[in-house]
Parts: C-alpha cells; structure tokens; sequence
C-alpha cells in the first residue's frame, strides 16, 4: 500500500500513556510507549496487554524522557519486543534514571496492594542495550521511512519526530515547550508538515508571561517568609526542578530574596540536575553565557540536596521560614505528600503548585478547592495557602499550539490533537478551524486512520 496506517494506543481522552504506531506495507513502527498516570483505575490499563504485538514492532522512537512517554518500555520489551529505540543522547540517559526510579516505587505499591510489579529490572537493562541515539536534525533510514529528531524546546533533550515517506512528511510533536524558556533553546519551527500528531495539554488556557511569573515566584516566597510558614513546591524532577534552581540562584544572588534555606529534597531530582549539567551544551545562549562567567546555575549558599531518607526527616527540624522543593509534581507520591501531611494545615504556610495535575491526583484535589484531604489515611484540613503559576510549565499554552500550527497551516491536511482531556482538546480543535481554516480532530483511544 502506498498510504499509511496510524493507530492512537495511548494518549488519547487522557494526557498520559502516550503510545502511536505508525505502519507501512513493510515497516511497524511505535512513537512513545508511556505510563496511564492519574488514579487507580487509570493506571491498571498499564498492566493490560498491548493491542499489538511487541515483536513484530521494529523500531520504537522516543520524544522525550517523561515517565508518560517511556514508563512502559520494559513491558514492551519483557512482552517480546526487540527492534531498536531511538532518541537523543540527553533522553536515554534521563529516561534510564526515571524508569530504575519508577521500578522502586512500582515495588513499594505492588508489595502494598500484593500484587506483582509487570516488568522487573532485567526488563530495563534490556532495554538500554537496544536504545541508540541520534542528536537533532540528524537522518535515521529505515526500510520505509527517513526520520529526524528536532528540538522541541520541552525538556533537556526532548523532541519532535519528523517523518518522511514517498515525499510527505508526519510530524510527531511530543510535547511542545513553553518558549522562551529560561534554560533550553525555544521550540524549532515546523513549516512543511502534512501531518501533524500534536498535544494539547494546555489547549484551553495561557500562561502567565515569563516576568509576570518570576514577580509572582518573588511575591509568594516574600510572604510566606514574613510570617514564618513554609514554602512547599512540588516540582517534577526533570526541568521544573531545574528551572526553579535556576530562578532561586538569580533571585538570592540579586538580593531580591534572603538567604533562607532551601531544601531539594528528590533524590531523582538530585540526579536529573547533574544530567542537565552533563549536557549544558543544550542550554540557550543565555544560560551558557552565565555558566562561562563562572555561576553555578544550580547551587547557591543556602540550597541543601536531601539525597538520604534521614536527611528529609530532619528537614523538619529546621526552623521556619523554608523552602521544600519536592517530588512528586502531582502530590501523588514521592516525599512532598510527608511535608504536605505535616505543613497543609499550618496557615502561615503555602503550597505552591507549578505544573500540570491530572483528575483525581492529590496535587489536583488542593488546586480545585478541596478544605481537606486523606494523606496517609489520615484526614489533613488544608488552612495553608494554595498559589498557582502556570507559567512555569513546560508545555506550550494555547496560544503557542495555534501559532505552531499556523507556521504550516498552508500545507497541513489534518492535526490529530493528542495527549489532553478531552473537553480541552475539542477547545483547541474548534480554534484551529475557526482561526486558521485548519482541519483538527480528536482521536479515540484505539482509532486507526489512514493517512493519504
């Protein structure tokens, strides 16, 4: 056959669990094989089969290293897969530490509901010895097809996958990054796509400008420190963390803000910042500039990394005014829920909640108005201030995705709008239409289309 088969397995109704497949008459290929994250019964689907066989897949392309785009690699692989993984160099090595740390934590809930973990660590180390890598704007040949990887602006190392058969060109967007970003270079222009398969996760919804962030950042740390509470942010530890690290060190260093102390209390977010040092060559102009100068872009006197179980515990020791930074991003785990248990219910203290929270998460039950919540089994009454900014994401707003789209409005004949909820991405389908005569549709999960 000449036209293509795509198949939306994952990422679809949802904003997690990313996973495409695109075949030709000789060549099956996957985009992303992701994590369903949110609730239970959202994250059982990850124990499902695959609808398609694993083995008969050849090549698996990863866009970035979110645990929504690769958490169910291992499976893959345990369940037959043994093509080749592609990605940038930045991505493999982010991906490997988020799938070990993943493991660990998929133990601790497996033991806690007795059941068994569905993939083990030998799955992983499979994995990596089938994963090569390809830096941006550079050609991978298969047998059908001719792929790039560009720069998606998102995440240390994240990408869009441009894909070209018999002249025509797909173009997988991952997740698009909120440019100007304060670390990595902005998002590349795709101007010739006749396909586009794009997420929407902000479809809805514009973020703060970038100064109208950072004054925000300083107003809350100011107030919280004035009357002796707690600052709790919790962070994803891949970029977010950095970002933070990186607006602290500028707004200690300037004075702006007092020394007080600052605890990154992740271990995985510990480690994902010396990967982004590993790779300052990905930063922007910016951000290299004040490195050459001599800054540590992510260390100031004041900041203490928490790596030991120990050392987290004793951060309660430490009078107020503090700064907690804490995985994970959605309050759905990790070491922020103990600050949480402790500090929700102090009124001189804030959460400040910086990313996106998924139904039904912890994170999403305080960012909706919940007066009180169960961490631990335990009923917590939220008396602690809760701020937003959205302006810290990582991902485009809705005004950035229309614009995207507009670069190749002359040639695209559809926009499959991907990776958001439902009712947010239909927001953003009918404004592609009205706005720029553009023809967006929402898939379902398990649709299959061709594509001329």
């Amino acid at each position: 056959m000449n036209n293509l088969k795509l198949s939306f397995y994952g990422g679809t109704g949802v904003v997690t669990g990313a996973n495409f497949l695109l075949e030709s008459n000789n060549e099956k290929n996957l985009i992303d094989c992701g994590l369903f994250q949110g609730n239970r019964i959202t994250e059982r689907k990850n124990r499902d089969p695959f609808p398609y066989n694993p083995s008969f897949i050849d090549f698996l392309f990863i866009t970035h290293a979110h645990l929504d785009h690769i958490g169910r690699i291992p499976k893959l692989v345990k369940e037959g897969f043994r093509g080749r993984i592609y990605s940038t160099p930045a991505t493999k090595d982010l991906a490997e530490l988020i799938m070990r740390d993943s493991m660990g934590i998929m133990k601790k809930e497996a033991k806690w509901n007795n059941e068994d973990v569905f993939y083990s660590a030998e799955d992983i180390d499979k994995a990596m010895e089938l994963w090569e890598t390809a830096s941006y704007n550079k050609d991978i040949d298969t047998k059908s097809f001719k792929i790039k990887f560009k720069n998606s602006g998102h995440i240390l190392g994240s990408a869009m996958i441009e894909i070209y058969y018999k002249g025509k060109k797909i173009v997988f967007t991952g997740d698009l990054g909120n440019s100007p970003a304060p670390l990595l270079s902005d998002s590349e222009i795709v101007d010739d796509a006749d396909y586009l398969i794009m997420e929407s996760v902000y479809g809805d919804r514009n973020h703060e400008h970038f100064q109208e962030r950072t004054e925000k950042l300083k107003r809350i740390i100011k107030e919280t420190m004035k009357i002796g509470g707690v600052l709790m942010i919790p962070v994803f530890s891949i970029e977010r963390t950095q970002v933070l690290l990186y607006e602290l060190n500028n707004l200690i260093e300037k004075g702006i803000i007092s020394n007080i102390p600052v605890f990154l209390d992740s271990p995985m977010a510990i480690k994902a910042t010396m990967i982004y040092k590993k790779y300052e060559k990905l930063f922007n102009q910016n951000v290299k500039d004040i490195i050459k100068s001599g800054d540590d872009i992510f260390n100031f006197p004041c900041l203490k990394f928490t790596l030991e179980t120990s050392e987290s515990k004793a951060i309660n020791d430490v009078e107020n005014p503090k700064i907690i930074i804490a995985g994970s991003g959605m309050s759905n785990g990790g070491r922020i829920v103990h600050h949480e248990k402790r500090y929700l219910s102090d009124p001189k203290s804030t959460l400040l909640i910086v990313g996106y929270q998924s139904i039904n998460t912890l994170g999403r039950k305080i960012q909706d108005g919940a007066t009180n919540v169960k961490i631990f089994g335990e009923n917590v009454p939220i008396r602690a201030k809760i701020e937003n900014i959205r302006g810290y994401s990582a991902h485009a707003d809705s005004d950035d995705l229309v614009d995207f789209v507009k670069n190749t409005k002359k040639k695209v004949k559809k926009v499959f709008l991907t990776m958001g909820e439902p009712r947010v991405s239909n927001v953003l389908a009918n404004r592609l239409y009205k706005e720029l005569n553009v023809d967006a549709v929402v898939p379902q999960e398990g649709e299959q289309t061709e594509l001329q």
